[in-house]
């Protein structure tokens, strides 16, 4: 097949990540800004040099989403299938981004593959649907959520007689850390899935080879990924930051909850699952909240983001599905 579609279909993945990387830069940073631990431009910059990095170390998360998802065609039909995924997706993550709600853009990409192989007739892999969407999506935000609920509280005892404003001082300082370990955290998961999907269009028109991810397209979606976390998520920055907890939540919770939710990101990536940044963050952000007055949780807020979590999969799926089926019968 001619490069010409093929490069397309690649741009199209590029901007994914780009939409990817401002639509999911809040999870890495949102709390250590609303702490002040670090200003929104240093976070941001520092955001996308770890994202940059991270996106190096998820080659074994690329495989599983070009191999476990879908069984595509080859050639046209292949590429027009892909390009209808990655379009229902990019429209979710912006619609989701408007609204200002943390979604999950793993799912979407999932669930965009998912919905368009349906309306072209081709193969889903239910297995790897059920073991790489089905059951991450509930075990990486229930684990966010009990290792932030558990290290909040083993917190409290140890600094508990201290000074507050000295212990605020250094939970600030540790706080750029976990920040850091989030950020890389979601570099490796994340860039990791474009990767997939460009490895995919590779294959169906013959132009891929080997087990491995080629370095050029590693590199790329590193760089579309990096720079879709510096041009900022401020909307869902937000939601994250300052509308789960209030007021905004204390640097004790901020560190706690981005340092559980890199642990879960690091663990997944050791058994090669995608799972979703942006809910493992938000359930260690309401872990930690947990630990405090329940007053002091927006439950309102909690219920939009739960149903956003809930209609990510079936609208991208959607779309996708509507998409291709539509092109395909032109």
């Amino acid at each position: 097949m001619d490069w010409l579609p093929v490069a397309l279909v690649i741009g199209l993945a590029l901007t994914f990540a780009f939409t990817n990387g401002f639509h999911d830069a809040s999870n890495s940073v949102a709390t250590a800004i609303a702490t002040r631990a670090l200003s929104p431009r240093i976070a941001i910059t520092m955001a996308a040099g770890l994202n940059l990095v991270g996106a190096f170390l998820g080659e074994g998360i690329a495989r599983t989403i070009g191999e476990n998802i879908i069984v595509p065609p080859d050639g046209t039909e292949g590429l027009i299938l892909i390009t209808a995924a990655l379009l229902g997706a990019v429209a979710w993550n912006l619609i989701t981004w408007w609204w200002g709600m943390p979604s999950s853009s793993t799912h979407a990409l999932i669930g965009g593959l998912a919905g368009a192989s349906l309306a072209a007739g081709s193969t889903v892999l239910w297995s790897g649907i059920w073991t790489d969407v089905v059951l991450p999506m509930f075990v990486s935000p229930l684990a966010g959520l009990v290792v932030a609920y558990l290290g909040m509280r083993v917190l409290v005892r140890v600094v508990g007689n201290h000074r507050r404003q000295g212990v605020d001082r250094d939970l600030r300082r540790a706080q750029v850390a976990s920040a850091a370990a989030m950020a890389l955290g979601h570099g490796l998961q994340d860039a990791a899935k474009t990767m997939g999907v460009v490895v995919l269009a590779l294959s169906v028109t013959g132009h891929g080879g080997g087990d491995g991810v080629p370095w050029p397209v590693m590199v790329s979606a590193a760089v579309a990924l990096a720079a879709g976390t510096y041009a900022g998520g401020w909307r869902i920055m937000r939601t994250l930051g300052r509308r789960i907890i209030s007021p905004a939540p204390e640097p004790a919770q901020g560190m706690v909850a981005e340092a559980s939710a890199a642990a879960v990101l690091y663990l997944a990536a050791v058994a090669h699952a995608p799972v979703s940044t942006t809910h493992t963050i938000t359930s260690a952000i309401l872990g930690t909240g947990l630990t405090g007055r329940s007053s002091a949780i927006r439950w309102v807020v909690i219920r939009r983001i739960l149903l956003t979590w809930v209609l990510t999969f079936p609208a991208a799926a959607g779309l996708a599905a509507l998409l291709c089926a539509v092109v395909l019968a032109l």
